[in-house]
């Protein structure tokens, strides 16, 4: 089954969920390239079941990965963007690092860049203790860049819509090549390549797969790999909330990750400890929650844009609470440009509660058709910039009016939802 199948693949997103004939005989003769590139297929020719596959892949999977195998072939020699979201997480991180270095094997320079910040203690542990080669390009650090030297960018982990960057990116003319990500899908863009897999958990269990396929082979002798293969088993045990909430091919990534990742790598890097900052935003959650219904919901007020990554740890917090099934936090961020826009998490143990629906259905689209925000399974966050208001204003009364203004309207569109007695109770 293929949706939008009169459409041409580099005309729009395709979501496949079944390769088609025409599309599985993909020309052979493609590998028969001028230099020593992978190999897709094991000694008897059979996909992802080589010595580097470990398990038998699904067709869908293989398929993926000769088609990008292709487009890697056609785009050899070139320098390339990697495009993260604003707040990486470990899943994009780790992704963006293994498809770094599996391009490098045809020739093809590509640097990892996103324009927010890493504020979660996690994520920068991830950074500085593996060394991820991850770049922060602010509005300042994108004006000295000569953008026309680049000649793709790829999607990873997102799909244009949560970074700052696309548009400067648009507007130098730089075309999309890949989009790979598991979320549901969000647009339509022109792009030679799409891997969009919302029933698989992780985008670190779709690049796994590239690698098993023989995309590029692991060994464990080389410690930039195994310090890659222990990013994407953290980047698939986060988006899988520690594989409780994994899938059969995310259980099987994590076992052929399991031969080539650091334990004790790993270990510190998620025993990395929360800043005071973060504690401060998870008391605040504390002081300012109302529950109705099970439901907690919290506004922390105004946020440094470094502090960013605290509302959702204050979500996983509140969740933890007895008699919670879904908590929502959210507050003001404010960056150094002075531009303002309200974020929210929303964390959830309820099997029935789609957050993806719950926070489209809340917070609605803007004037372009975009949501506002979105989710995958026990999780969610949304991003509403604040427009004409946004700003900083020396008077502290106008500061408060404005976050009252906010928080009670979307407490009413949250409450809206949770059908709420006529007085929500303040909790203690």
């Amino acid at each position: 089954m293929q949706l939008n199948s009169s459409l041409k693949p580099s005309e729009s997103f395709l979501l496949t969920t079944e390769p088609s004939q025409e599309d599985a005989d993909i020309d052979k003769r493609a590998g028969e390239a001028s230099f020593n590139q992978p190999s897709l297929l094991s000694a008897n020719g059979e996909p992802g079941n080589g010595k580097n596959g470990g398990q038998r892949l699904n067709s869908l999977a293989f398929h993926k990965s000769e088609e990008l195998q292709k487009i890697l072939l056609a785009h050899r020699h070139e320098r390339h963007l990697v495009i993260l979201q604003d707040f990486p997480d470990p899943d994009a991180l780790s992704c963006a690092w293994t498809y770094q270095l599996i391009v490098q094997q045809y020739d093809i320079k590509c640097e990892i860049i996103y324009a927010g910040t890493l504020s979660h203690q996690e994520n920068i542990a991830l950074v500085k203790l593996t060394g991820l080669p991850a770049q922060r390009w602010t509005s300042q650090v994108l004006k000295t860049k000569d953008l026309s030297s680049y000649q793709g960018c790829i999607l990873i982990d997102n799909q244009g819509t949560t970074s700052q960057l696309m548009t400067a990116v648009q507007q130098a003319g730089i075309p999309i090549i890949a989009v790979i990500d598991h979320h549901t899908l969000q647009a339509e863009h022109k792009s030679e390549f799409v891997d969009v897999r919302p029933n698989v958990r992780a985008t670190s269990t779709i690049f796994t797969q590239y690698l098993q396929s023989g995309l590029l082979a692991l060994d464990s002798s080389i410690g930039q790999h195994v310090k890659c293969a222990t990013a994407l088993m953290h980047g698939l045990r986060s988006d899988t909330n520690r594989l409780m909430q994994a899938q059969e091919e995310d259980f099987m990534a994590a076992a052929y990750l399991s031969r080539f990742y650091d334990a004790q790598l790993l270990n510190a890097i998620l025993q990395a400890n929360r800043s005071k900052r973060v504690m401060d935003v998870i008391e605040r959650s504390l002081k300012n929650r109302i529950v109705q219904n099970n439901f907690s919901i919290a506004g922390v007020g105004y946020l440094r844009y470094e502090d960013r990554d605290a509302i959702p740890q204050a979500a996983d917090f509140l969740v933890s609470e007895e008699n919670v099934h879904t908590a929502v936090v959210f507050g003001i961020v404010h960056d150094e440009d002075e531009l303002e826009v309200v974020i929210g998490s929303l964390r959830t143990a309820k099997l029935t509660l789609d957050p993806d629906e719950f926070i489209k259905e809340a917070f609605g689209q803007d004037n372009t058709g975009r949501f506002f925000g979105g989710g995958r399974t026990g999780a969610g966050g949304f991003e509403i910039p604040m427009g004409f208001l946004s700003g900083s204003n020396e008077n502290s009364s106008y500061a408060k009016l404005k976050w009252e203004v906010y928080d009670s309207q979307i407490k009413q569109k949250l409450l809206k939802l949770v059908n709420p007695q006529d007085n929500p109770i303040q909790s203690e």
